[in-house]
């Protein structure tokens, strides 16, 4: 039996067939997205035919599941159309709106009703944007879905009159509880919908996308493969590491975020960590920042070399830099919530600005502000027994290297892979098969813990 699963990213769609015992893969596709903070999701579904047709198509497959990135706005008006482009989580346009939800019902009340303080990623924010910037846009919306959703309503057959079989059905919008917990408008606590908290968002009540249970099905694709409830790309790639209690899982990827799994739900009122479910019945407590790899991309391009380069030379240094520190807001920043910042490189010396102390510079700001994440996590009584090093960085030697001096728990490097597509398929399996099978995960590097006090200290001492 094969099972599908996709992973519809900011950057990108993967799709990957694999079998639903024994999760081996078996072929694969993938397709890009175009880039910007607002996108037509019409390009998610054209990508997402192309990546399936890229990989042998999903004709033969038993079921499906979508992880898609988190937050996206996608606003449908009573004929299923796509009112406007869609705002994605790292769209900052809407932090004033964020302050005003926070002013108007405190952060207090808003953790204990939603688990989460609104910045500019969640979609309550970019609702309550849409309803001051453009009211127009706002009166028409007739249903909220995130990116997820709406790939699966789509798959399943619905949308507009004339693009889909079955129409624009707004009461067939499904959602899990991952996604739904990053909306500021769901609780992971009641595990209902917060309807005053929407309207005061988007000015209106509106439909939003029946929550499903971990292993239930959407319903079926026009071909009969069953869709399951699909899934946040962090919790569907940590269903694809079989991460438990105890795994904090470190995602360097265009965004960098911390995410744990526990037992129970994390209520955080300083915004730090939001207190997300995940694609099990269990929580997964999160923290992202806006920058990750991108702040090696950058610094690699101003030294004029590639990522191999910059990590043989940025190993060339001592930790520390001797004092050189970069606070890497080159994107503004979402944890700590300081959307307009600016990137800052502070002690610099004849001795500590060199190629080497740049590049290692860079590699342990990025890193630091993830252990700031995961420092959050334990505060709230997250257990953290192993770190799990993912995405595309985590195979650069410094970056590993580098992360044994910052991390104070052991450090396992899982092989390359589709964690989130891998996540999506593995629910997939879940659905077809009745139970969730247990799904091997390579690993190509285990790291002691071996912290440098002198690196944290510094970055907390240049913190803004």
């Amino acid at each position: 039996m094969l099972v599908a699963g996709i992973d519809s990213s900011t950057q990108s769609c993967k799709v990957v067939i694999r079998d639903a015992e024994t999760g081996a893969l078996v072929r694969d596709g993938r397709a890009s997205h175009p880039d910007g903070t607002e996108v037509d999701p019409a390009a998610w579904w054209t990508a997402l035919g192309d990546a399936a047709a890229a990989a042998g198509g999903l004709d033969d497959v038993a079921a499906v599941a979508v992880a898609g990135q988190q937050h996206g706005m996608v606003a449908l008006d009573a004929d299923g159309r796509v009112i406007r482009d869609a705002l994605l989580w790292n769209d900052t346009r809407s932090a004033a709106a964020a302050r005003d939800l926070i002013a108007e019902f405190g952060a207090d009340e808003l953790v204990a009703r939603s688990g989460l303080v609104p910045v500019a990623s969640f979609t309550i924010t970019k609702l309550r944007w849409l309803r001051d910037a453009e009211p127009e846009n706002a009166a028409r919306v007739a249903a909220v879905a995130l990116p997820h959703d709406w790939l699966s309503w789509r798959l399943r057959g619905f949308g507009p009159a004339d693009e889909s079989e079955l129409g624009p059905a707004l009461e067939e919008l499904t959602t899990d509880r991952s996604d739904a917990s990053g909306t500021g408008y769901w609780s992971p606590t009641t595990g209902e919908y917060d309807r005053e908290l929407l309207t005061a968002a988007l000015g209106h009540d509106a439909i939003l996308p029946r929550v499903l249970g971990p292993s239930e099905s959407a319903g079926r694709t026009p071909a009969g493969a069953l869709v399951g409830a699909g899934a946040g790309d962090n919790a569907g790639a940590a269903l694809g590491l079989s991460a438990g209690p105890g795994d904090v899982v470190v995602s360097i990827g265009t965004s960098g975020t911390v995410f744990s799994v526990s037992d129970a739900p994390v209520r955080d009122t300083t915004g730090t960590v939001a207190g997300f479910a995940d694609a099990t019945g269990r929580f997964l407590p999160l923290s992202a920042t806006l920058n990750a790899a991108r702040v090696i991309d950058t610094v690699a391009a101003v030294l004029g070399v590639d990522f191999d380069e910059l990590a043989r030379i940025a190993l060339e240094a001592e930790p520390g830099v001797g004092g050189l520190v970069l606070q890497p807001y080159f994107d503004g920043e979402r944890t700590p919530d300081l959307p307009d910042a600016t990137a800052t490189l502070f002690g610099m010396t004849r001795t500590t600005f060199t190629r080497p102390g740049l590049a290692r510079a860079a590699i342990e700001g990025m890193l630091c502000g993830l252990a700031d994440g995961l420092d959050a996590h334990r505060a709230l009584g997250v257990d953290a027994s192993r770190v799990l090093l993912i995405g595309g960085a985590a195979m650069n030697p410094a970056v590993r290297a580098i992360a044994a001096t910052i991390f104070d728990v052991p450090i396992s490097v899982p092989a390359p892979g589709e964690y989130v597509a891998n996540g999506a398929a593995r629910q997939a399996a879940w659905v077809a098969l009745g139970a969730l099978p247990e799904w091997g995960v390579d690993t190509v590097a285990e790291l002691a813990a071996g912290p440098v006090a002198v690196v944290r200290e510094q970055y907390a001492a240049r913190r803004a």
